[in-house]
């Protein structure tokens, strides 16, 4: 992707002043739905290392194979709150799989330590 391209999180701002400093490791997410927004994008860069390193180590997998994952084409935020150190976003995610469209709905759970937001877990709808 390149940098002048549209974030693929819907922001409707350009890649370079979205999700690409975060991904680049220059800046950490302010928020849940901005850590939100760089994970999906980086889901569909198929981007496993930021993916690992922005997941809570106590719920982390050990593996993350993105090999089958589908193309993923929009991100759609329902809801967003956070409250001190602790957030939630509920959010659809649209997929293309063999010409199909679908989504993915989900309310996750985010906590922030030491100035870094991570995500928790999530609970598919």
């Amino acid at each position: 992707m390149t940098s002048n391209e549209l974030c693929p999180c819907g922001s409707s701002k350009g890649y370079s002043t979205c999700c690409q400093p975060l991904h680049q490791n220059t800046q950490l997410a302010q928020t849940p739905e901005q850590l939100m927004r760089s994970r999906y994008s980086a889901f569909a860069q198929k981007l496993q290392q930021y993916l690992l390193k922005t997941w809570h180590p106590k719920t982390r997998p050990t593996t993350l194979n993105l090999d089958d994952q589908p193309h993923w084409v929009k991100l759609q935020i329902l809801s967003s709150e956070q409250n001190g150190d602790s957030g939630k976003v509920h959010f659809r995610a649209f997929y293309n799989e063999q010409g199909e469209v679908g989504f993915m709905e989900e309310l996750s759970d985010f906590i922030c330590e030491n100035g870094q937001w991570f995500y928790v877990s999530g609970k598919v709808k």
